[in-house]
């Protein structure tokens, strides 16, 4: 039995749709904007030098939109875009302008899992800070109190098996005592490579006959 829950979100506790159809053309919206009035604040600051440090030149601030707008494009997982957009997002959030969709199946399922003591985590390639948004200003109402903790590429990347041996040890978990949830198969052979029990979200369709990890169509059929 799974002492915890590593859960991803886009496509598996979340829509894609939401993901494609809200949150990054909001970004992409109001991000410019968003730069040019915070370019001073620490936090800001911090991920236009970074980029700058990405590309290998120094980059003044229409540059830097111009790389995070073609970042944007290409749907980069690079780690100081997606600290700049919880920035944006959390803007949004706090606006009212946005709010988190997650499954209501998943809703109860984590519910359910956190009352069955449970610990549960998210491991996503969105930041940390947009993870706890999504949740915490979701249709369902304020969720953080159900997870433990939060893991955005700081960790690494989400199709690499050293990312998983990172997270195991900060939680302090064997790998056998975490299930991963995700609806890409990629990650979840990186996730079984570093020993965790792996279960794939099909919300749509059905998943490859024989595939080589348990396939689910919603939270409701899973049991840590």
């Amino acid at each position: 039995m799974a002492r915890a829950v590593l859960t991803d979100i886009e496509g598996t506790t979340t829509s894609v749709r939401f993901v494609y159809d809200v949150l990054f053309p909001y970004a992409r919206r109001e991000l410019p904007d968003f730069l040019r009035r915070h370019s001073a604040h620490p936090e800001v600051a911090e991920q236009i030098a970074t980029i700058s440090d990405d590309v290998g030149t120094t980059l003044d601030l229409e540059e830097t939109i111009a790389v995070l707008e073609q970042w944007m494009a290409e749907d980069r997982k690079a780690t100081p875009l997606k600290t700049l957009q919880g920035l944006v997002w959390e803007q949004g959030y706090r606006d009212g302008a946005l709010k988190g969709h997650v499954y209501p199946d998943a809703v109860a399922g984590l519910r359910r899992w956190h009352a069955e003591r449970h610990d549960l985590y998210i491991y996503s390639s969105g930041s940390v800070q947009a993870q706890q948004l999504l949740f915490g200003y979701s249709e369902a109402g304020d969720l953080t109190p159900l997870f433990k903790g939060y893991f955005d590429t700081r960790v690494g990347h989400k199709r690499e098996e050293s990312a998983y041996h990172a997270i195991l040890e900060q939680i302090g978990r064997s790998g056998g005592e975490v299930l991963f949830l995700s609806d890409i198969v990629e990650e979840l052979d990186a996730a079984a490579a570093a020993g965790l029990a792996t279960a794939w979200l099909v919300r749509e369709g059905e998943g490859p006959v024989g595939a080589r990890h348990p396939v689910h169509t919603s939270f409701e059929t899973i049991q840590p």
